[in-house]
Formats: C-alpha cells, sequence, structure tokens
C-alpha cells in the first residue's frame, strides 16, 4: 500500500470523525431547542438530522475517494466493463491453455515421432553398412561365378560329348527295364499264388494250433488232478507212517504190560480233571484233590489188589506253586498229573510225578473235517474197505491229539447205523472221499465226537443217520 492511500484513509477517518461530532451536536441542540421541521415533532426533526449527518459522512467520503483517486472512479463506474473483460480475459486464458495443451501433446507427439526416426535412421544405417557388406561380398562372389562360369562352360562341352553315349546307354536300359517289368509281372504272379497257398496252411496251422491249445488245456488239467492225487498220496503216506509208528509204539507197551513188567507208563496220565479257580484260597485245594487221586492210581497200577493206600506220588514244592500261579486267573484249565519215568509192577519206590495245565480251549467247532480219505469202495477187498476205514479213525484220533485234545478216545456217533452206513458205502462205483467230521464243539478236555460222511464231487451223498 502507498503513502497516498494512507493518507487517504487518514483524512477520511478523521473526516468522518468531525461530521459526526458536528452532527451529533447539532442533533443534541435541536433536541434540547425542541426544533421541528417540516412540521415534524422534535424527537423526528432529530432522527432527521442524524440521518442527514451520516448521508453527509458517507457523501464525503466517496466524494474524497473520487477526487483522489481515479482507479476507484474507473472501477466504481466501469465496473460491468471491467467484469466483461475479465470474462473475456479468462475466457482467453482457458483457450491459451488448452492451445498450450494441445501445443504440448502435439510438441510430444513431434518428439517421439523424432526418436522414431532417429532409431529408424539408426536402423536404416545399419541396413545400409549390411548392404554395403552383401554388396562386397556378391562382387566377390560374381567374380567368384564368372570363373566358376567358364569352368562351366569347359564342361559343357565334355559332358555334351558324353551326352550322346549316355542316350545310347538310356535306351539299352529301356529295352532291359521293359524285360524286368514282365519278369516282374510273371513274379507277382507267382507270389500271389504262394501267398493263397500261405493263407490255406495257415488255416491248416490255425486249426491244429486250436487242437494242440485244447489238448495242452486237458494234460494242464490232467497235470493239476495228478499233482493233487500226488498231494494227497504223501499227506496219506505221512500219515501211515505217523500211524505205523503209534501202532508200533503201542504194541510195544502192550508187550511190556502183558508181561506184566510195566505198571506205569513214562508219560502216562495218573490223574486229570478240569478245574476254574475262582477263589485264589481253593486252588492249592484243588490241586490236592488231583493229586490224591493220582496217588490212588498209581498205588493201585503199581500194588494191584492192596487194599491199604500209601503215599508214593511225589511232586516238587515248586512245581506245585507254578501249577496254582498258572491256574490262579479265572479260567478253565485242564490240569494232568503225568508220571515221570516208567514203574514196575510191585516196586514200592517213590513215584515223580509233574503237572500239565493246558487251557480248556475250542479245539474244532462242530461240521469242521478233522480227517478225510478218497475210497474207491466197489474195488476193495473187505479187508482193504475195513482197513481204510480203521486208517481214517486212527488219523483222526492223531490228529486230535496235534490239535491239542488230550483225551485219546474217540467217540463215534450213532454207531446203531454204523453198518447200514458202510453197506451203502460198499455201493460207489466211482471214487468218494470219507471225512470224519466233528459232531460237536470238541475241548481241550475231549472227547472228540465224529461222524462220517461220503463227499462225491464237493456234495455231501450218505452221511450216518
Amino acid at each position: 500500500m502507498s503513502d497516498i492511500g494512507l493518507i487517504l484513509i487518514l483524512a477520511v477517518l478523521i473526516l468522518g470523525g468531525l461530521i459526526a461530532t458536528v452532527g451529533d451536536r447539532i442533533g443534541t441542540k435541536v433536541g434540547k431547542a425542541r426544533l421541528s421541521l417540516f412540521n415534524l415533532r422534535p424527537k423526528r426533526t432529530a432522527t432527521i438530522v442524524t440521518i442527514l449527518t451520516g448521508t453527509l459522512i458517507s457523501a464525503s467520503t466517496f466524494g474524497i475517494l473520487f477526487a483522489s483517486s481515479r482507479q476507484f472512479r474507473e472501477m466504481l463506474l466501469g465496473f460491468n466493463s471491467l467484469q466483461n473483460k475479465l470474462r473475456d480475459q479468462n475466457r482467453e486464458l482457458r483457450q491459451s491453455s488448452e492451445e498450450l495443451q494441445t501445443t504440448n501433446q502435439q510438441k510430444r507427439q513431434v518428439e517421439d515421432e523424432l526418436e522414431r526416426t532417429r532409431a529408424e535412421r539408426k536402423q536404416a544405417e545399419g541396413q545400409l553398412n549390411r548392404i554395403n557388406e552383401s554388396l562386397k561380398q556378391a562382387l566377390v562372389k560374381q567374380n567368384q561365378t564368372n570363373e566358376q562360369l567358364k569352368t562351366a562352360e569347359a564342361q559343357r562341352d565334355l559332358i555334351r560329348g558324353q551326352l550322346d553315349t549316355v542316350s545310347q546307354q538310356a535306351e539299352t536300359l529301356r529295352s532291359e527295364i521293359n524285360q524286368l517289368q514282365s519278369e516282374q509281372e510273371t513274379l507277382i504272379a507267382q507270389r500271389d499264388a504262394v501267398k493263397a497257398q500261405i493263407a490255406e496252411r495257415d488255416q491248416q496251422i490255425a486249426e491244429r494250433t486250436e487242437i494242440i491249445q485244447r489238448r495242452d488245456r486237458e494234460i494242464s488239467n490232467r497235470d493239476q488232478v495228478i499233482a493233487q492225487r500226488e498231494v494227497q498220496l504223501k499227506q496219506l503216506e505221512a500219515q501211515q507212517a505217523l500211524l505205523a509208528e503209534a501202532v508200533q509204539q503201542s504194541e510195544q507197551e502192550a508187550q511190556l504190560i502183558r508181561g506184566g513188567y510195566l505198571a506205569i507208563l513214562r508219560s502216562q496220565v495218573l490223574s486229570s480233571g478240569v478245574l476254574r479257580v475262582v477263589d485264589p484260597n481253593a486252588a492249592k485245594a484243588a490241586v490236592d484233590r488231583l493229586l490224591k487221586e493220582a496217588n490212588r492210581t498209581a498205588w493201585q497200577l503199581v500194588q494191584p489188589g492192596s487194599p491199604d493206600v500209601a503215599q508214593i506220588v511225589q511232586i516238587k514244592t515248586a512245581e506245585v506253586e507254578r501249577l496254582i500261579t498258572t491256574i490262579n486267573d479265572g479260567q478253565d484249565y485242564v490240569v494232568r498229573i503225568v508220571a515221570d519215568a516208567n514203574y514196575v509192577r510191585g516196586e514200592r519206590r517213590p513215584i515223580s510225578v509233574y503237572a500239565t495245565a493246558i487251557p480248556n480251549r475250542v479245539v474244532f467247532l462242530a461240521g469242521e473235517i478233522v480227517a478225510s480219505k478218497t475210497l474207491e469202495p466197489a474195488k476193495l477187498t473187505p479187508d482193504q474197505f475195513q482197513q481204510g476205514i480203521e486208517q481214517l479213525i486212527a488219523f483222526s484220533n492223531f490228529r486230535a491229539k496235534r490239535a491239542g485234545v488230550i483225551n485219546d478216545g474217540i467217540q463215534l456217533e450213532k454207531l446203531e447205523s454204523l453198518a447200514s452206513f458202510l453197506d451203502q458205502l460198499r455201493q460207489y462205483q466211482t471214487p468218494v472221499e470219507l471225512r470224519a467230521v466233528a459232531s460237536d464243539v470238541t475241548y481241550t478236555v475231549g472227547p472228540l465226537r465224529i461222524e462220517l460222511v461220503v463227499v462225491q464231487n464237493g456234495q455231501v451223498v450218505l452221511r450216518m443217520s
């Protein structure tokens, strides 16, 4: 702000204050004098004086500004024209800005085109260099080609001379080709005839191959049957050997017993029973009962006919404690008191025994096959037929022992129908399978009860009833 402006403002303020003071005094005097203008009340007259004073202040202020500032006069009097000019200038400014943006965009496009032009120029210069190099190489090749052309012309003259010779050879070859084509046609006809013969032979070979395959399948089936029969034969031979050994041992023991030498055999069971100990305190009493029974049996065997029974059975205390510990779990056990050695009739020395405890579990279920044997009843003599039945029962007994049944005896169910069953079995003319089947659930304590069943082609055709 300039010094003239400050002076102008101070003059306006001072003049306004003086006019206000004068107006106030005039209004006060008018009010005190209770003067009246235009027949108005004094109060109204004072108000009019005050309004005139304010109007005078404003007028003086505008007068001073008009008198002292040309810009203020132009601004106040030419406000509309200034506003129109301002709009025009703003419009021109926006147009200039848009033109400037367009110019900048065009400038960027020109710069991009310039960059592309420079790049194309570089590329063109590179291509020009390559073209120059290629031109140089082409000139070199042209020189070489000219040399080769001269050489080729010389070779052409030479080849023309050779061409006449080759033409003559070509005529000879054409005649040979015609002859070969005729021979080829003959060979093709012979080949077709041979193919027909081969196809006929292939059909014969296929038929014979099918026959051979059918024969091979029959042979394979028979080999399987033979292998099964061999396995069964080996099983029967093993069974027969085991049975023969058992029979021999039984005969030896029987001879000793008949001679009166042995009263008690090694591993002979002197007493046995199924024990289930619920009360731990009752285990010792149960074992003592079995030991007393074994002592009574041993005394009767060693001293037959003696009315008194002495204590001759001896067992180790550790053996008894081990037995009690074993059976003291609430399960079923088959407990046996077994002789530890052979003893002669009449001797009075102590008989050493030991105890075994075996869980009384299920060994065979009802309907389970214990043993089997293949028979051809119509072709067997009565002795052979009876021997086959005895072998089946003996092997069933052996199998039961091997499976864990401690009772040596086998009970054959429905003995009253055995004779009728065997008579019907003797009527079969083809091989059948004779099975010994468990008729009831068999436990370790035994005995094993069996039923004889005849099976043919996987079907039961006869059973004891």
